[in-house]
């Protein structure tokens, strides 16, 4: 069961800004989490989870619940993202969940190979987008037993 002391946080990486704000919107609305970053390309995803570049010198106790990930990302892709975080022994153990609008074949095959926990296509209709997110960020942040830290 998780710690129901610690604080729940979760990292959107999102382009779209619409598509991020009915995120925080809904995690907020459902009081799912206490800590939501938002970071909108996948460059300052890296630089946030190595706490370099702008982030250098950040807490590195902010190990996010639950990741948020698109694919379709600016300056780095969701996957290179993906591939980056589960190649690190610190960070592989945080659930990624690609939340995006690709449902082809080979995405979510590559994505699931890479180590993504979750592959969901985003619903286009706006209340079940909200209502989509609401369900993730309740099962990865408060119903999904992690690891134990440092494991």
């Amino acid at each position: 069961m998780p710690d129901p002391h610690q604080r729940v946080k979760i990292l959107i990486v999102e382009d779209n800004p619409t598509d991020a704000e009915l995120c925080l919107r809904s995690l907020r609305k459902h009081n799912i989490a206490n800590d939501i970053v938002w970071l909108r390309d996948g460059a300052e995803a890296l630089d946030y989870l190595f706490c370099k570049g702008s982030y250098e010198g950040r807490a590195a106790d902010f190990t996010p619940t639950v990741i948020l990930l698109d694919l379709r990302l600016p300056k780095v892709a969701g996957k290179e993202v993906l591939n980056q975080l589960k190649a690190d022994d610190k960070l592989r153990s945080i659930p990624v969940v690609v939340l995006t609008s690709s449902a082809e074949d080979r995405d979510i095959a590559q994505c699931y190979q890479a180590g993504a926990n979750s592959f969901v296509v985003k619903p286009v209709e706006f209340d079940n987008f909200a209502e989509t997110v609401a369900k993730l960020g309740y099962y990865w942040s408060l119903i999904n037993t992690p690891p134990a830290s440092g494991n």
